[in-house]
């Protein structure tokens, strides 16, 4: 596939867009070995259940990202830049009053969420403490999102691949130090993580700030500008809730199985999660994409892009599944896993592997049509493919772990056959700012 200039202004957003995106799961991951290492498999599954819970409540949140980058985007392709800031302004004000009222729900809400997974009492008990402590690094996750997503939607992928690798690297630090310095247990894990998180967030609000001053935009809130972001932000939040109820699911399934049923998913959902943020470098490149596309009226450049992402993400899933078989026998041994989670992990490592070609397809369609402004349709897919999972989780709950992951194979596909319909017609080629 020769080398185009439409594949260079894709690789211009996707390729820094792939270095943020990969920070993270890379850093859980070394988390997941610090925790390995220094507390061993309980606190593994511990921080595997906590770490479902907020990565829920992010994924959720999700929007303040996506659906930034979409107006913004699409504003800055019309020309109306002011506007386009004063989007990102409403957003990062969104994303702190949100995050204030998760802390007030959630921190005494902890134990019982934590119980509903159904885990051992010791393992509970961790959970509770990562989870207590980590709720207050929300709003500077929720704010590092809305940040992220301003820049996306200005064309800049560059900005958050640099904040991204400085507040991970330093997330990883802070957590060695707590958890096998001090000696801090898992709630060393969790405080590392806040701080980091919030030293991440400080950097967004800097730049942000400066780009509205710029733009001689005002820092106060605007309260119906605000109100305008959550109420498009809904649709995109029942495609979330949709998402996440399919990964709770699993998690849920995983945990019931056993000890070390649940640290192989909880580990081989972190290898998972890399890889998706890996293909959804392009999807984030189709956001912006599309966005300023469709702003500036340019149906046929929209058209063209989302054709040529779509082989970037076919070729790059079947990539990608090659490397987890070939890096499959030593997986383990980065998580100090013992012989029965071994034996786990390196089993659901193969339906990992074999349904990226599908994934990478998925992602990139999801992101042309969250760029395009479709999220009514994508909450409705969301909605019909969810059903499509939940009784193939429900069978695999008998059938062991690998079952599990194909049942959320039957998700990709149902979720590939949704996109792949939407994108061949012409419903969600809607122009102008």
């Amino acid at each position: 596939m020769p080398i185009t200039s439409q594949d260079r202004e894709i690789l211009r957003l996707a390729v820094p867009a792939f270095g943020a995106l990969v920070a993270e799961p890379l850093f859980l991951l070394a988390d997941y070995a610090i925790v390995g290492h220094g507390l061993g498999t309980t606190a593994v599954g511990a921080l595997g259940v906590a770490g479902t819970v907020l990565a829920t409540v992010v994924n959720l949140c999700v929007f303040l990202a996506y659906g930034t980058t979409a107006s913004v985007a699409r504003l800055t392709g019309a020309g109306q830049h002011a506007r386009a800031m004063r989007s990102g302004v409403d957003g990062l004000w969104l994303a702190i009053g949100i995050g204030l009222a998760v802390i007030l729900v959630g921190w005494p809400l902890a134990p019982a969420v934590v119980g509903l997974f159904g885990a051992a009492p010791d393992q509970a008990v961790q959970a509770v403490v990562y989870l207590r402590i980590s709720l207050l690094g929300t709003p500077g996750m929720l704010v590092v999102l809305a940040g992220t997503g301003v820049l996306r939607g200005l064309q800049n992928t560059l900005a958050p691949l640099v904040v991204a690798i400085g507040s991970f690297a330093l997330n990883a630090a802070l957590n060695a130090w707590f958890v096998l310095g001090l000696h801090w247990g898992i709630a060393g894990s969790a405080w590392g993580t806040v701080a980091a998180q919030t030293a991440g967030a400080a950097v967004y609000l800097v730049i942000v700030v400066r780009g509205a001053r710029a733009c001689g935009v005002s820092l106060r809130p605007d309260w119906a500008g605000i109100r305008q972001a959550g109420t498009a932000g809904f649709a995109l939040l029942v495609r979330t809730v949709c998402l996440r109820v399919v990964l709770v699911v699993a998690t849920v399934v995983a945990t019931r199985m056993g000890r070390p049923e649940l640290a192989a998913y909880a580990i081989a959902t972190q290898v998972w999660t890399l890889l998706a943020f890996a293909l959804d470098a392009i999807a984030i490149a189709g956001q912006a994409i599309t966005g300023r596309a469709l702003g500036a009226g340019d149906v046929a450049a929209a058209r063209a892009a989302t054709t040529r992402m779509v082989r970037w993400g076919l070729w790059s899933g079947v990539v990608l599944g090659g490397l987890v078989l070939v890096a499959r026998p030593w997986v383990p041994g980065l998580f100090a896993a013992d012989q029965q989670v071994t034996a786990e992990l390196l089993a659901v490592l193969w339906p990992v592997a074999l349904f990226q070609p599908i994934c990478g397809i998925v992602f990139v369609l999801d992101g042309v049509l969250i760029g395009a402004g479709d999220q009514k349709y994508l909450a409705w897919a969301g909605v019909w493919t969810t059903l499509a999972y939940l009784p193939a989780a429900l069978f695999a709950a008998g059938w062991g772990i690998v079952a599990l992951w194909c049942a959320l194979g039957v998700w990709m596909v149902a979720r590939l056959i949704t996109l792949v319909r939407r994108a061949s017609g012409t419903a969600w080629l809607v122009t102008g700012a």
